[in-house]
């Protein structure tokens, strides 16, 4: 009774595994990309196509070792639980077994790791490829507890009087490739948008440059606010004091021509004395 209870239970988490992988990723299956609570958000950058598919290669992996592990499991329950009068026989192991079991995973992994390399290449290897030849958009640094985004000025070069900052908001055009220098201005941070697919750790110490572009297609797709724009959350991904909590912002994505009336007016409020509306 209790083998068939042991057993009960493990089929059980079985169909419990496979019921909420297929349940949690449907929006990887389905036509349209829709947001799911249990899995991913929809996906908006040039790289998030080649992202979800790593994700859904190696998801899948998991899930059919998962289906064998418990499927053996179930079997050993039936096959050693029952009581032998037999004396036992002394074993230091099975070499074959052990070799089996350590030689699969390793060209697994061998497997995920050069198939991976493409994208981790484009996404990584920032000036090269599609951004070769891009310029700086801006400076983002990451600090206790906030975002502060610096973009160029009129003379176009970053560093200088004129450049326009801005706190916890970070302000792109869609359709074009964004390149800009992570920094960190105290301890280890994690630049993470899962709208974008995009995650990269500050390091103290270090300018790490990073790039994405949201394409104009998947802009049209996905619901935006009342002005037209496309909202995304920017959240630390790693534990950077007690206030890690609330280490939140947005990236937020304009058209072009929303883009430069929006530049217009961070660069009118830099200059401004307060005293336009009074003249």
């Amino acid at each position: 009774m209790l083998r068939l209870t042991y057993s009960f239970l493990l089929l059980a988490l079985v169909v419990l595994g496979i019921w909420t992988f297929f349940d949690a990723s449907s929006f990887l299956l389905t036509p349209k990309p829709v947001d799911y609570p249990w899995w991913w958000p929809s996906e908006v950058s040039t790289f998030g196509d080649d992202i979800d598919g790593l994700f859904r290669w190696i998801s899948y992996l998991i899930l059919v070792f998962f289906v064998l592990t418990e499927g053996l499991l179930v079997w050993f329950v039936f096959k050693y639980a029952r009581k032998n009068p037999d004396k036992a026989i002394y074993t230091h192991g099975n070499h074959k077994l052990e070799m089996l079991w350590t030689g699969v995973p390793a060209v697994l992994l061998v497997v995920i790791a050069l198939t991976q390399m493409k994208t981790f290449a484009e996404i990584k290897f920032v000036g090269t490829g599609e951004t070769k030849g891009v310029p700086t958009f801006a400076d983002v640094f990451a600090s206790q507890f906030d975002w502060r985004f610096r973009y160029p000025g009129a003379d176009g070069r970053l560093g200088t009087m004129d450049d326009i900052e801005t706190p916890f908001e970070f302000v792109v055009p869609v359709g074009e490739k964004i390149v800009f220098n992570l920094r960190s201005r105290d301890v280890l941070h994690s630049f993470f948008v899962p709208k974008l697919r995009l995650k990269q750790d500050a390091v103290p110490g270090m300018t790490i440059p990073v790039w994405f572009e949201v394409e104009q297609a998947k802009f049209d797709r996905e619901k935006k606010n009342a002005a037209g724009e496309l909202e995304m959350d920017l959240i630390c991904a790693e534990l950077c004091g007690w206030g890690h909590y609330k280490m939140a912002g947005r990236v937020r994505v304009l058209t072009r021509e929303a883009y430069d009336r929006w530049f217009e007016e961070k660069t009118a409020e830099k200059y401004s004395n307060g005293q336009e509306e009074a003249k």
